[in-house]
């Protein structure tokens, strides 16, 4: 197990640390494929977004993959965020357990923006045409228990982005791994999400028509040529956090969690948050995102959630989750997950 461990504890260690700039820039806006920084799940959000180490329902595949080698039921998720500027947030998960040490499990994102006019400097009102643009991942997940309190997971994820007859793709994987501690129980968990090739948007934009020689009188003066557009990062992020419960009796339970984020387009930031359940029925969430981190509008989140047990062992779980946005107003999310 230690010829496993030694090697991805040095990813963790050392693998953001080349996506960073040595100066004191933020790098806020220069990376690609920006959704996939955007939270999944009403309950994590709820929780200020500090879920890595808690991980243990099916949004696992978004925050720590390793997380879904300990559940025992299959699990469907579904998540809705009205998302900042009118757009349209959705993830899918699925995840299978097999035995019971491993899983495996899928997942589905996509944030749509719309339709939109076709504005130009001499139609600003528009030209008649409409077009749109929107981003999808598509990921496929692996998670095994190497020990009874230690798991490890990953993700191989397609990423799409398109705008209009413009399009750039790439491959990325997350890492992920989950510690249960003797301390009370504590868990401890890492992951570094999105470590993949760089995305460059191409298509029949970019083409335009050159004269290769303006000087010389019947030359072709309409060559087909395509400009060269910027290749982009994606946003590298790596999370550390702890999560533990202070009380944990048969009818009360309240966990505190919380993360600590290294991303390479932002400064480093710490989120927080506590969650209360009474008879592992109902649910009240509050936490802080982006703690310590410099000019950020997010800051306050409060959830609330019920789970319910339908027959059997099918399971029905529906949260909410409110976000403070400063001047961008508000995130809300709402998330239903069926066990079975």
């Amino acid at each position: 197990m230690k010829s496993i461990i030694i090697p991805v504890v040095i990813i963790f260690c050392f693998g953001p640390v080349g996506g960073q700039d040595v100066a004191n820039v933020s790098r806020a806006g220069t990376t690609s494929a920006p959704f996939l920084e955007i939270g999944v799940g009403a309950r994590a959000n709820g929780l200020g977004g500090a879920f890595v180490a808690l991980a243990d329902d099916a949004n696992a595949l978004y925050w720590n993959p390793s997380g879904i080698a300990r559940l025992t039921r299959n699990e469907v998720s579904f998540v809705h965020t009205e998302w900042i500027a009118d757009t349209q947030f959705e993830f899918a998960g699925i995840v299978f357990p097999l035995g019971a040490s491993s899983a495996i499990g899928a997942s589905v994102t996509v944030l749509n923006m719309g339709e939109m006019k076709v504005r130009t400097v001499f139609e600003p009102e528009g030209t008649g045409e409409m077009f749109g643009a929107s981003d999808l991942a598509i990921g496929i997940t692996y998670a095994r228990s190497l020990t009874d309190k230690f798991s490890i997971g990953i993700t191989t994820r397609y990423i799409q982005q398109s705008i209009w007859h413009m399009k750039a793709s790439s491959v990325a994987l997350d890492i992920g791994t989950l510690f249960t501690t003797e301390f009370n129980g504590m868990r401890i968990g890492m992951s570094i999400s999105n470590f993949g090739n760089n995305m460059r948007l191409e298509g029949k934009d970019t083409r335009v028509y050159h004269d290769i020689d303006e000087l010389k009188f019947g030359n072709n003066e309409r060559i087909n040529a395509f400009l060269e557009t910027e290749a982009w990062s994606l946003p590298l992020t790596f999370r550390v956090g702890i999560a533990m419960d202070v009380i944990n009796t048969s009818f009360n339970r309240l966990t505190v969690v919380a993360d600590a984020l290294h991303p390479n387009d932002n400064y480093e930031s710490i989120n927080l948050g506590t969650e209360y359940a009474l008879n592992e029925a109902v649910f009240l969430r509050i936490g802080w995102k982006s703690l310590y981190l410099q000019d950020s509008e997010q800051g306050l989140t409060v959830g609330a959630g019920i789970h319910y047990n339908l027959v059997g062992r099918v399971g029905i779980k529906i949260d909410y989750a409110y976000a403070d946005f400063g001047i961008l107003n508000n995130a809300q999310r709402i998330s239903v997950g069926i066990e079975y």
